[in-house]
């Protein structure tokens, strides 16, 4: 059921800084800008995360989204950017052999840089950023939908929302993260970085992006796999002979599943191409690689159980956003 006058929500995937592409999706769905802040009247969207990094009108797209989120025209969850932010400008607890909670090493610069020199005029805004990014919850569950950024696990979600009722993480959750076999660390990197699997005999992947890996990005939603190629979900493909692998039982039972009798869950972060659809009748992925000159895209919920291909709106991003 939808609350008082509200006729659905719109899920917006992963904006990453382009704001002048959000404003053209938000006006083809019909929200207009009121008072300074974008609106609709029978309607409230919902970020998927990851609004800042790479883009080039990163501090527009986020005054626009936090306008919103605090006018109550809009929700946003955190995405794994924006818990990178936090953890890049966090002092590492003593004893922890670091400086930084997120080390601040030259790949991890590569990801936030274009961040930092956009708000490098406005540090007292960026300051309040990182406060705000405290409030985004990690996934919402409103009973006929759930978002969450990256993946849905019943098994890290329900004992997490037992201790933090809000969803929302504090500074001392961020620094337990610290120690990668810590509950804080599973948390914020199942939910919000999804499920990895390294690649075998130690091989390395270079992708698209320049960036080279050991692990690749999984799916939670395949019944019956049988090779690393059937889940696999990341733009890069696995090299033939690795794709045809058998998985291990042991393997096997470690994959997440998500249920298709589950209520709909919209998640963003794996960089899909192609026009958007559901990946499941109750899944689907609204990060359609908007910085990447892909699409911008939501889904227009208006209170149907399975997913209709004809409610997704998007705007294609050109050479220039």
């Amino acid at each position: 059921m939808l609350p008082g006058d509200l006729q659905g929500y719109d899920v917006i995937g992963d904006v990453h800084g382009c704001a002048q592409t959000l404003t053209q999706l938000l006006a083809r769905m019909g929200y207009a800008k009121q008072a300074g802040v974008w609106r609709h009247p029978t309607r409230k969207a919902l970020f998927l995360g990851d609004i800042i990094d790479r883009g080039p009108r990163i501090r527009e797209a986020l005054h626009l989204v936090h306008d919103m989120v605090e006018a109550g025209a809009a929700s946003c969850i955190m995405g794994n950017h924006e818990i990178n932010a936090l953890a890049w400008s966090t002092p590492a607890p003593a004893g922890s052999g670091r400086q930084y909670i997120r080390e601040h090493t030259e790949r991890n610069r590569r990801q936030i840089q274009d961040t930092l020199e956009q708000f490098a005029a406005w540090p007292e805004e960026w300051e309040y950023f990182l406060d705000w990014f405290y409030t985004l919850p990690l996934f919402m569950d409103m009973g006929e939908i759930r978002l969450v950024h990256a993946c849905w696990d019943d098994n890290l979600i329900k004992p997490f929302a037992a201790q933090y009722q809000n969803g929302c993480i504090d500074r001392e959750f961020l620094e337990a993260a610290t120690d990668h076999e810590s509950f804080a660390s599973q948390v914020l990197e199942r939910l919000l970085r999804g499920i990895d699997m390294r690649l075998p005999h130690g091989q390395i992947m270079t992708g698209r992006d320049g960036l080279t890996r050991r692990a690749f990005r999984t799916k939670f939603w395949e019944e019956q796999p049988q090779t690393y190629g059937d889940i696999v979900f990341q733009p890069d493909a696995l090299p033939d002979e690795v794709a045809a692998r058998p998985l291990s039982d042991d393997q096997k039972a470690e994959l997440l599943l998500y249920d298709t009798d589950q209520p709909i869950l919209f998640v963003g972060h794996y960089w899909q191409q192609g026009n958007p659809h559901p990946i499941r009748p109750n899944l689907a992925c609204l990060d359609y690689s908007a910085v990447k000159y892909g699409k911008l895209v939501a889904y227009r919920w208006e209170g149907e159980h399975r997913l209709h291909r004809d409610h997704f709106v998007w705007v294609d991003v050109p050479r220039l956003a």
